[in-house]
């Protein structure tokens, strides 16, 4: 039996470009959770959560609304974080990334990636359906670790806004990335938050 994992980086935030740290959706933002709302609409999941933070929740009530009789909870292990610090095998084109963040800041996040990975990489006696609605970071950190890379891996693992990602946890067999980032259900205009040299 198994274990499927979706996860779905928030929509666009309303206000973004001005380095909010928080906030509703944007008009684009609604439109790409609609979309995944649409696409997801038939899974049927056993749970939901999402970040607390606003731009989570917003995308994961859009998402609710097309899933009877399921509602998203709020988990604090989904918050946007820094998964690990730098490690000695870091190509050196990341290092400046890590200018303004605090050894505090690496802790928590290490902390709280540990704790997700061990709530929800966990396999299931019968073919269970989890949501997990947060961020960039958080999704390629469990990315990462299904490959069992080394721990600043995250790094470089980029998601789009309302982009899914599929995970396979097994009893005996390794996870498996099942989807990465897949955008089949936006048109181009509606792919955003990827770095800006990268294709969609």
């Amino acid at each position: 039996m198994s274990h499927f994992i979706y996860l779905v980086r928030h929509g666009e935030q309303q206000d973004a470009e001005h380095g909010l740290p928080d906030g509703p959706l944007s008009a684009r933002g609604k439109r790409q959770a609609t979309l995944i709302a649409d696409r997801l609409s038939g899974v049927p999941f056993t749970s939901v959560f999402h970040s607390p933070l606003q731009r989570a929740e917003d995308t994961a009530n859009t998402i609710t609304e097309r899933l009877p009789g399921i509602t998203s909870e709020p988990s604090a292990l989904l918050f946007d974080c820094v998964p690990s610090g730098p490690g000695a095998d870091m190509p050196a084109a990341f290092e400046p990334f890590f200018g303004s963040v605090t050894e505090a800041q690496i802790e928590a996040g290490e902390a709280q990636m540990a704790d997700a990975i061990g709530e929800w990489m966990t396999p299931s006696l019968e073919d269970r359906h989890t949501l997990l609605i947060t961020h960039n970071f958080v999704i390629a950190n469990f990315v990462r670790e299904v490959f069992s890379a080394s721990s600043w891996r995250w790094m470089g693992i980029n998601q789009a806004n309302c982009g899914l990602t599929i995970i396979r946890v097994r009893t005996v067999k390794a996870p498996e990335l099942i989807t990465h980032n897949d955008l089949g259900h936006l048109p181009p205009e509606l792919r955003t938050g990827l770095p800006v040299d990268q294709p969609y």
